[in-house]
């Protein structure tokens, strides 16, 4: 059973592995998981690219379209990217809260990727971002001081159904913690231009959305030297770790994370891992190539299917919040409940042991 507030029974530990490299200037996407590349699972909903979420119904895909015959199929980079629809009286809206409240009077230059769906009949002239404090709520909250919007200087958007980039600046109020990606004209129908004039009746628009960025423009970077070393004390309080990563790390390591707490009997992460979270994620935004798991282990106690259900939740939390710190990183999760011991569990030090959750590096 695990201990409350303590993922690790007290008892002296050194960390095993210490990285060093020069540290590099990072130019923080402040979008989580831009590229919708994380997921929970598989799944056509849009929720499962967690944070984002959806107003109406937004598309999620995995692959391209079986039937797909553009130039340009699929998503733009990676593999996965959205989908959002408009007709003449109904249109889908893609929402998520960035990883930091934007500051008041800074500049931040926003960039996303968009492709029309080769099965529309129509096009939109208009499409862009919102920026508010509580996310998009009515047409009211559109206002034109809040939006990076793009208006086709050709009529409307096709490009070939290609993709093409809709991109500008925006000037921070100050507390906007939500992005909200659509079209934000009073009337859609008035927006949309039908491709084939001779052919009446129904419209739709429908629009692929890939690489959502925003950062701040011309960024004045703050180099932080950070490394992973954890240890506890005697009396079993927390030290503070630092992370350090070295150049020679390999595919297959596998780094064990330190002062990593959940509540007993629980996967909800506790705030006294923030800590080392957040420097975990400030290593992963300085080596966006890197790919990782994050793998979540148990002890014996218990069922074999509660271990393994426990585990894989407590591993989930972790590249949960790593997304929504920023890191756009490709990351997996994985739970092994107790089938990969590093001690015995014949005792509370031992278990504890084996209650751990690390990262392993699968593309360097």
């Amino acid at each position: 059973m695990d201990v409350k507030r303590a993922y690790l029974l007290p008892f002296l530990l050194v960390s095993c592995l210490v990285f060093s490299q020069q540290p590099a200037e990072i130019v923080k996407n402040i979008v989580p998981n831009g590229s919708f590349e994380n997921y929970r699972k598989k799944s056509g909903n849009i929720k499962q690219a967690i944070p984002w979420q959806q107003i109406a119904s937004v598309d999620f895909y995995q692959e391209p379209i079986s039937n797909d015959t553009s130039s340009q199929k699929g998503a733009r980079t990676g593999n996965c990217y959205a989908g959002l629809r408009f007709q003449k009286k109904y249109k889908e809206f893609l929402q998520v809260k960035l990883a930091e409240a934007l500051h008041r009077g800074t500049t931040y230059e926003f960039e996303m990727y968009v492709r029309l769906a080769f099965w529309s009949n129509a096009s939109l002239k208009s499409f862009g971002a919102l920026f508010t404090k509580v996310g998009y709520k009515s047409k009211a909250d559109a206002v034109r001081s809040a939006l990076v919007d793009s208006v086709s200087k050709k009529g409307s958007f096709i490009n070939g159904y290609q993709w093409f980039k809709i991109s500008g600046k925006y000037l921070a109020d100050g507390g906007e913690k939500y992005l909200t990606i659509g079209n934000f004209s009073p009337n859609v129908k008035k927006d949309m231009i039908r491709m084939n004039i001779f052919k009446l009746g129904f419209k739709e628009a429908y629009y692929f959305v890939d690489d959502i960025s925003l950062v701040k423009a011309k960024e004045v970077v703050e180099k932080v030297k950070v490394e992973i070393v954890g240890s506890f004390n005697v009396d079993g309080s927390a030290q503070d770790s630092v992370l350090e990563v070295k150049t020679n790390i390999k595919v297959g390591e596998k780094v064990q994370l330190k002062n990593i707490f959940f509540e007993n009997g629980r996967y909800y992460l506790l705030p006294e891992s923030y800590a080392e979270l957040n420097k975990l994620a400030q290593y992963l935004l300085r080596n966006p190539s890197m790919e990782i798991q994050i793998n979540g282990h148990s002890d014996n106690s218990g069922s074999k299917s509660k271990n393994q259900k426990i585990s894989e939740q407590r591993a989930r939390e972790v590249f949960e919040y790593l997304i929504k710190k920023g890191v756009q990183n490709k990351m997996y999760f994985k739970g092994y409940g107790s089938s990969v011991p590093v001690a015995g569990n014949d005792n509370d030090i031992d278990r504890a042991k084996n209650r751990r959750v690390e990262f392993e590096i699968i593309k360097n």
